[in-house]
């Protein structure tokens, strides 16, 4: 009898990069508080700390492309672990969401005598939502049909179109981005300006850097449509960046509504 038993599951070959992508994560959170508490060259250990991030994640990413792509690992089992996984991790961001809007709506329902009994504050003149707000809300909502719209090209093996929708929704990305940087620029108030402007920061400053990172995985997603390796059905971490760009628009349509449009009445 085999005692070697064969199934469909993949054993990882030991790899250095979980434990050093740890390590850069200590120092780069670490580094971020220096720079925070404005502490002698903290700036320069967080750019430093945040290359290091980065290039260790693409080393690891490139790792898991391989075993699905070329090597065959990612069986059915295997997928589905996968999937399940990448469905915590996005339960467990909307329990982070849920925590910050927790906050605003605990200080905007009942608002503390410290800052008058009125929300928003007194002294603090809110964003208009029919600005920049609503403009973001509406590249965000198109730029979901657009990604959905490369999801269906790219099952149906029409890369071209595929490229064309992917290109469509990181530039909308990308204009989400600068859009949130003006707005941020001609904000009348800063974090420090009351429990309004902090939760508001915090709540939009934590969706914006998901949209950094949405743009980034949509980006790997793109040149490795453009490498053709999307030709054998191996696209599933394309998948994982669909949901998350759906997730990071379903957060900003309850951000809209919730922060910018009530938050202001």
């Amino acid at each position: 009898m085999n005692k070697y038993k064969k199934h469909l599951f993949h054993i990882v070959d030991p790899s250095p990069w979980p434990f050093l992508v740890s390590i850069a994560i200590f120092f780069f959170v670490s580094s971020f508080a220096f720079y925070i508490h404005r502490i002698s060259y903290g700036g320069y250990f967080l750019i430093i700390s945040l290359n290091f991030l980065v290039v260790l994640s693409i080393c690891w990413f490139i790792d898991i492309c391989e075993e699905a792509v070329y090597l065959g690992k990612h069986t059915k089992v295997v997928k589905k672990g996968l999937k399940t996984g990448f469905s915590l991790f996005i339960i467990s961001e909307l329990m982070l969401f849920f925590g910050f809007f927790w906050a605003f709506f605990h200080s905007s329902l009942s608002p503390s005598i410290d800052f008058g009994l009125i929300w928003p504050p007194k002294g603090v003149i809110p964003l208009d939502p029919f600005g920049y707000p609503l403009l973001n809300t509406i590249i965000l909502i198109v730029s979901g049909f657009a990604v959905t719209w490369a999801h269906r090209a790219i099952a149906l093996k029409n890369l071209k179109e595929a490229t064309d929708a992917l290109v469509v929704t990181i530039v909308l990305g990308v204009f989400f981005i600068i859009f949130q940087a003006i707005e941020y620029y001609e904000a009348s108030f800063d974090i420090t300006d009351s429990v309004f402007a902090s939760t508001f920061f915090l709540l939009t400053g934590l969706h914006g850097c998901h949209v950094i990172a949405g743009v980034c995985f949509l980006s790997v997603g793109l040149f490795r449509l453009l490498n053709n390796e999307y030709l054998q059905n191996h696209y599933l971490g394309f998948v994982f960046a669909i949901w998350y760009w759906h997730f990071v628009d379903i957060v900003w349509i309850l951000l809209f509504f919730c922060v910018y449009l009530w938050g202001s009445l």
